[in-house]
């Protein structure tokens, strides 16, 4: 019974292969097709199948060409993830008028094609000339399954012999689509004819390239068969080998690469032993590697420095606010470099709490210098082989990440940051920081040696900055070998100031909000800083600022009414409860608890010394997660307390027949340093005296047996942490005087720093005078021995 056909089908657009009539194949399909499959098994199960060229298998109706084959599903399968499987067989050809829907998927009105049965002489001599033709190229090697040459034999019908050749043809599915598109069936039988003469020309070519080849192979040579081949095909078409072309091209390179003489002697012997060497051998690819390399690397190749001093200025400027010392240090460098060319470049190392601007101020000298920029990042490398390499002996050898770097940015000159200097492991593979010691050295980098490329070169033009949050984990010779600038935290002022000519438009433009204009008020501004942020930087003071943009994005993309003006009384509404409050402020004043100041990889901070008594024999009990440095320093402070306790007012045999305990909150955060001394030993003072503690002073200080108190480091950082604690005094040793003069005004303006250099004096300052009510606090506060356990 013959299938009934009807005028508009959904067309299904093909990819990789065109379907001919009687030709039966698998077709899987993906989820975005499914529509189409779908619509002709809800009908007769008929597809028109049509030849899409466009990309990604989507075409309009115009795209499409008009003949195509009308197509039966017999079978369907469909997978787990929306595509499927269909087996469909092409019955007669069609040719496609008009678009009759194109959502959900494509439908067109077709007409089918009738095509007339074709008889005579020509028709016969036609078809036994394709015959001999693909006996020729059966014989030639074309392969061709068996079946399909039984089938070819008995079938006399032009077009059904043209449309099967088609198929086994092998050719584009442009060329199949034309040969589809050729409706009368001799010419279409023609048109395959001459398909089938161009395929047998190209294998009798091949055959004659193979038979030269195969007389001038002998035995030995079998295993060089395949690039023989290739050898004299390329000889047929008149090119040149391609190994000699490599040669030839490297050859080029070292003469323009400007190698230094040592350098250029190792690349041409290099270049003369790749020339003996098998191109199958490993040896060859570890050669030619090396090679590339060498003519990689930018010996000579550098970018030319911005030495106008005013415009290096402004742009450092314009991406940082203050940090004066680094901006000085690099306008001198530049300065320098103006007055002699050949000035070797600094080896810099920024130390600082995280956020306050270290790697992204490398980024902003790079850009005032006009020279390229490299980042790498030490933090937790343990392989000496990252810095210097491995040695072409070992399988997969690289250069190191100084010189692959370098090679990168092709700039002998670069600004090369080296971040987290101070996280550097090591292990049994090496110790990176002690590779470094070359590469950081001004005497020494002019003649780096790679293990790689084991050539020397000059890395004295590189400007090296390296970055660190603390120095104690370097080693103290690669540390001798740097200029260390600190950078230290941030006042609020400074903050403010960074807020808005850095933060908010930086935010506002990568929350999408360049077209909404949105204002931070002061206020909002001092509240974000005050009630969410308690850092030395400004990382997640900006984390703050951009919270409140996306919650701003959020309204405007809902179709709210955003709000214009951020003042203080909407913060709390768009970032929640406050999550820090002043420590000093909210406290009142206790005996035996003083607050002290210290000095965190993260900037400054403020602590408090707890100290309490109770009956017991001379034990001394120090608890707060403390390191063997502050637990000497309490020892320290409780020794000069008992040896002056008459200068205190104290009884001389207090420590006879009681027990203290010195505790530092927080107890889970480790704890370690001498600066605490003096702190300690005010907070023993305190209990012993009745006198309770002022909270809002604040003081820093070692203390010695001998009552002296020595210097302390990181005086601008506990400032700024005694600022944002709402201290409102601060007692610093007498000796940290030249610190205090190098300190802005600014930061002085709403705390009284006193330089002291005996105890009495900071307790006079620290300790109020004894109350009745300072008397009853220290009854209520004697802890019963039973209480400590």
């Amino acid at each position: 019974m013959k299938t009934q056909i009807p005028d508009v089908l959904p067309i299904y657009p093909l990819k990789e292969h065109i379907i001919f009539p009687y030709m039966v194949i698998p077709l899987f399909f993906s989820r975005e097709a499914i529509v189409v499959i779908e619509e002709a098994m809800q009908g007769n199960q008929m597809i028109g199948a049509v030849y899409c060229p466009g990309p990604n298998n989507v075409c309009t109706f115009d795209e499409h060409p008009r003949i195509g084959t009308v197509c039966k599903i017999n079978q369907l399968i469909k997978f787990p993830d929306g595509g499927g499987k269909v087996t469909i067989e092409g019955i007669q050809r069609f040719i496609m008028h008009t678009a009759v829907q194109t959502e959900p998927c494509l439908k067109a009105k077709i007409e089918l094609v009738v095509e007339k049965e074709e008889r005579g002489l020509v028709v016969e001599a036609l078809v036994q000339s394709v015959n001999a033709l693909l006996k020729i190229a059966l014989a030639y090697g074309r392969p061709l399954p068996e079946d399909v040459l039984k089938m070819i034999d008995r079938i006399e019908d032009p077009g059904r012999l043209a449309d099967l050749i088609t198929v086994y043809l092998g050719v584009d599915p442009g060329i199949q689509q034309e040969l589809l598109g050729i409706l009368d069936p001799v010419e279409r039988l023609k048109s395959v004819y001459m398909h089938l003469t161009t395929e047998v020309q190209k294998l009798q070519v091949k055959g004659e390239i193979d038979q030269e080849v195969n007389k001038r192979l002998g035995k030995s040579q079998k295993e060089q068969l395949l690039r023989e081949q290739m050898k004299q095909i390329q000889q047929e078409l008149g090119e040149q080998d391609p190994r000699q072309a490599e040669i030839t091209e490297l050859r080029k390179r070292i003469r323009t690469a400007e190698m230094p003489e040592e350098v250029l002697v190792v690349a041409e012997k290099e270049l003369r032993r790749l020339e003996q060497i098998n191109p199958a051998s490993p040896e060859y690819t570890v050669s030619r590697t090396y090679l590339d390399y060498l003519c990689s690397t930018p010996w000579q190749k550098g970018t030319q420095d911005n030495l106008d001093i005013r415009q290096a200025e402004r742009v450092l400027n314009e991406d940082h606010y203050d940090l004066k010392e680094v901006k000085e240090r690099i306008l001198e460098y530049l300065a320098v470099r103006s007055l002699k060319s050949n000035t070797k470049g600094p080896i810099l190392c920024f130390v600082g709490p995280p956020g306050v601007g270290k790697t992204s101020l490398g980024r902003s000298i790079a850009r005032a210098m006009g020279r390229k920029f490299i980042r790498v990042s030490l933090g937790g490398m343990k392989d000496e082989a990252e810095i210097r390499g491995h040695r072409r002996t070992y399988i997969g050898a690289l250069p190191g990440r100084i010189l692959q770097e370098i090679c990168r940015v092709e700039s002998n000159n670069p600004v090369f940051m080296l971040d987290e200097v101070d996280k550097i492991g090591q292990d049994f593979r090496g110790d990176p920081s002690s590779a470094l010691l070359e590469v950081l050295d001004p005497e020494q980098n002019d003649s780096f040696r790679d293990h790689y490329l084991d050539v020397p070169y000059d890395l004295s033009k590189v400007m090296f900055i390296t970055t660190a949050n603390i120095m104690d984990p370097i080693p103290s010779a690669l540390r001798d070998r740097m200029e260390v600038i600190r950078l230290s935290g941030y006042s609020d002022e400074d903050k403010e100031q960074i807020a808005y000519k850095y933060l908010i438009p930086k935010e506002i433009e990568e929350n999408g909000l360049s077209r909404y204009p949105l204002e931070f008020t002061p206020a909002a501004v001092r509240k974000i800083l005050h009630d969410y942020t308690r850092e030395a930087g400004v990382r997640n003071f900006e984390r703050k600022i951009a919270a409140v943009c996306r919650k701003e994005a959020r309204l405007i993309a809902q179709g709210d009414e955003p709000l214009k003006r951020i003042d203080a009384k909407d913060i709390e509404g768009l970032l929640g409860p406050c999550t820090y409050f002043v420590d000093v402020a909210a406290e009142r004043d206790r005996i035996g608890v003083v607050t002290g100041l210290a000095w965190t990889e993260a900037g400054g901070d403020i602590l408090f010394i707890e100290a309490a008594r109770m009956a017991g024999c001379k034990d001394l009990t120090l608890t707060g997660s403390l390191g063997d440095v502050m637990q000497e320093s309490a020892k320290t402070a409780l020794s000069y307390v008992r040896g002056h306790a008459q200068l205190f007012g104290l009884e001389e045999d207090f420590f006879e027949k009681s027990d203290l305990h010195i505790h530092v909150p927080s107890g889970a955060i480790p704890k370690d340093g001498p600066s605490a001394g003096v702190t300690i030993a005010v907070a023993i003072i305190s209990l012993l005296s009745g006198r309770a503690a002022r909270r809002d002073v604040a003081m820093t200080g070692e203390l010695t047996l001998t009552g002296r108190i020595l210097p302390i480091g990181g005086v601008k950082e506990k400032l700024l942490a005694a600022r944002r604690a709402g201290v409102k005094t601060v007692l610093l040793p007498m000796r940290n005087r030249e610190h205090l003069a190098e300190i802005d005004d600014q930061l002085l303006k709403d705390i009284e720093v006193h330089l002291v250099e005996r105890v009495d004096e900071i307790v006079a300052r620290t300790l109020l005078p004894v109350t009745p009510s300072s008397c009853s606090q220290q009854k209520t506060e004697l802890l019963p021995p039973e209480a400590i356990l």
